[in-house]
């Protein structure tokens, strides 16, 4: 996606959001959205996507294996409804909150 594109993106994932994965290894589980990366649009969620890494000892650091959580693409998650429990798309309405496209309860709220 071009520079030009990316500007007026209007991404349909927040940060806390319940999703779902749609597909890759991970697909079906579920998980909280930790943080969101518009410009790469991506998002790293909790407990999906984790890689483990190599660390070497530091003065800091005892070293060892550990386990960082990797982004994924946005198109690859679905927002859950909090009232369904079901992946739905989530429409933008005119108080400018978010609803659910299924059973029109409301996501979010205006802050």
């Amino acid at each position: 996606m071009d520079k030009q594109n990316r500007k007026h993106l209007k991404l349909k994932i927040k940060k806390g959001d319940t999703v779902i994965v749609l597909s890759g290894k991970d697909k079906d589980k579920k998980g909280k959205v930790l943080e969101v990366r518009p410009k790469t649009s991506g998002a790293i969620v909790e407990r999906v996507n984790v890689a483990k890494r190599h660390v070497k000892p530091s003065r800091s650091f005892q070293g060892g294996i550990i386990e960082k959580a990797l982004p994924l693409s946005l198109c690859k998650l679905m927002v859950v409804c909090p009232k369904c429990n079901e992946p739905t798309r989530v429409k933008n309405d005119k108080e400018g909150g978010r609803t659910c496209g299924r059973c029109g309860e409301i996501v979010d709220k205006v802050k």
